[in-house]
């Protein structure tokens, strides 16, 4: 075997070695707070949310970055379970104060987005996560439905987006976390994985999430997240 080869061996052996160990990343304890306090949102259990809530602060989350995911929620859970949960943060929060405890605030939360075309920019923002070419309308539901593409376009990916309090990964994770809560949401919970997966979590996190999520929703829920999650790593 003569020396090119050998160097090129031991290069391929890096890169493989590297490869795998950033498979093996785990989620942060932050993430992890993250993918409970979503699927607890999404599946509205207020009882074990609090302690969540606590837990998140304990693990680093930021108040805005908590509060930036609650209200991101309320596209894929709803307005009650949404509101439900920001009531329950404002509530652990004040308790938290009275105890002695000065959370940290974090980066502000962006309010205003006033851009000249906000269904253009909202369309860039879906390209960008899913590195597919977006069409005006969405094929498919956005022929049938304009409106409903509009405020998905304009409000989700333009205005909720705007704000960088979370990054977009973060904000995958939030969705995904919720989606393989909530029964029947199977199509949406894989084109979300395939997203997540884009902004760099990976099929060790996700079957990390979908571990959190057994114990946050059930067994049959977390059965059917890694499911998906195999599926979309046979691609």
């Amino acid at each position: 075997m003569n020396t090119n080869f050998k160097i090129l061996l031991f290069v391929f052996a890096l890169i493989t070695s590297s490869m795998n160990a950033q498979d093996k990343i785990n989620l942060t304890v932050s993430q992890e707070s993250l993918v409970k306090i979503s699927s607890l949102t999404a599946t509205g259990n207020i009882n074990q949310l609090k302690i969540e809530l606590n837990e998140g602060l304990n693990n680093g989350l930021t108040v805005n970055e908590i509060k930036e995911a609650l209200v991101q929620l309320y596209a894929y859970c709803g307005f009650p379970r949404s509101l439900n949960a920001i009531n329950e943060f404002k509530a652990v929060l004040d308790e938290r104060k009275s105890n002695g405890i000065a959370d940290v605030t974090g980066k502000e939360i962006s309010v205003e987005n006033n851009p000249p075309d906000k269904y253009e920019q909202g369309r860039k923002v879906l390209e960008i996560l899913t590195k597919t070419p977006q069409t005006k309308p969405a094929k498919g539901f956005g022929e049938f439905a304009p409106r409903i593409d509009a405020f998905l376009k304009e409000h989700l990916f333009a205005d909720i987006f705007a704000s960088d309090v979370l990054t977009y990964q973060q904000r995958e994770l939030i969705t995904i976390s919720a989606l393989a809560s909530i029964e029947g949401l199977e199509s949406q919970l894989k084109a979300h994985i395939g997203i997540g997966k884009n902004t760099g979590i990976t099929d060790h996190q996700l079957i990390q999430s979908a571990e959190l999520i057994a114990k946050t929703v059930n067994l049959s829920q977390a059965e059917i997240f890694r499911k998906i999650i195999n599926e979309n790593s046979l691609k």
